[in-house]
């Protein structure tokens, strides 16, 4: 998992049909000291996210499993909205 910040939607009228109906965000990576690290991406949502908010995703065939059975087309998911972090 990691952690990144979600900085825009995607809307796609022409999309895979297993996509219809989940939101589409652009997340940017953050480190645990939350500033940005890597390039933006984009990610389904599976626990309605939105722009502003701390969030952390997988990457990889674990971004379908949320939305099973329809296992949906995608590299990328948010999983959990972050709430607080701390840092000792």
């Amino acid at each position: 998992m990691q952690m990144a910040r979600v900085i825009g939607e995607v809307v796609s009228t022409v999309k895979d049909a297993k996509l219809t109906g989940i939101t589409l965000l652009v997340v940017q990576p953050i480190t645990p000291a939350g500033a940005d690290t890597g390039r933006t991406l984009v990610a389904l949502d599976s626990v309605g996210a939105g722009v502003g908010e701390h969030v952390f995703f997988v990457r990889g065939k674990e971004a379908s499993f949320p939305f099973y059975p329809a296992e949906p087309p995608a590299d990328a998911a948010i999983i959990g909205i972050v709430d607080h972090w701390d840092l000792a």
